[in-house]
């Protein structure tokens, strides 16, 4: 490999890995209001910013003093050169697996019963039309023996492709008195009948069969027509 390779590959490594710990850095600042997550892009006159959250104002701060504070943790803990933060506010928080994630672990830590919590998380995801979600809460929720309990509602999709296109997932961490619990939360958003403009689409045999019966009917009009018209000559 050559060194200008090497170069190359080590570069996108960084630009990745300082992605990783800024979104980090950012979801254990603000996953009280709803953090979703967080974009780099390099520009000619800096690096700019994106982080997706549910309440955006509150990371933006009054009179914008929050940003500038996380302007200067940027600049100076990550090197990142000349930052310009933009914050965007989700538009459905209920199908962010994130959001909804650090919603169900900021109710844990409130006191709320898990089983209560994940129930109402799941009709939430649900009801703003989900195809299918699945919540998942481990630890030690009713004893000294850590266990988990699971709640699925809808279609999961757990394997092949459609993991990669359909679902969403997310873990968060809250720690309590009796020790850290976990969560996650799966979102399947899109149903694969919902397929996209440039999919190839298989039809059905009902279908083949009609296509076919419609060709068959066509070809028989011709055939009749050219009969007539050989009759009448």
């Amino acid at each position: 490999m050559s060194v200008a390779k090497k170069n190359i590959r080590r570069y996108f490594l960084e630009q990745a890995l300082t992605q990783v710990k800024v979104d980090e850095y950012l979801a254990y600042k603000f996953h009280s209001v709803g953090y979703s997550k967080v974009e780099l892009q390099r520009t000619p006159m800096g690096t700019r910013v994106i982080i997706y959250a549910e309440r955006s104002g509150a990371i933006i701060g009054r009179r914008g003093q929050t940003i500038r504070q996380i302007t200067k943790v940027l600049e100076e803990w990550f090197g990142i050169p000349n930052p310009q933060i933009t914050v965007v506010k989700v538009d459905e928080p209920e199908l962010d697996a994130r959001v909804m994630a650090f919603r169900l672990a900021n109710a844990l830590q409130r006191g709320f019963h898990f089983r209560r919590a994940a129930y109402t998380t799941l009709r939430r995801i649900m009801g703003a039309g989900a195809v299918g979600a699945q919540v998942r809460v481990a630890g030690k929720l009713r004893g000294e023996r850590a266990r988990f309990e699971k709640y699925i509602a809808g279609k999961v999709y757990k394997s092949g492709n459609q993991v990669v296109r359909l679902t969403e997932r997310a873990i968060a961490h809250v720690l309590l008195k009796v020790g850290v619990e976990g969560v996650e939360v799966i979102i399947s958003k899109v149903s694969p009948e919902e397929k996209p403009d440039d999919a190839v689409r298989i039809k059905e045999p009902e279908e083949v069969a009609e296509v076919i019966s419609k060709i068959r009917e066509e070809m028989a009009q011709a055939q009749e027509g050219e009969q007539e018209v050989q009759g009448g000559e």
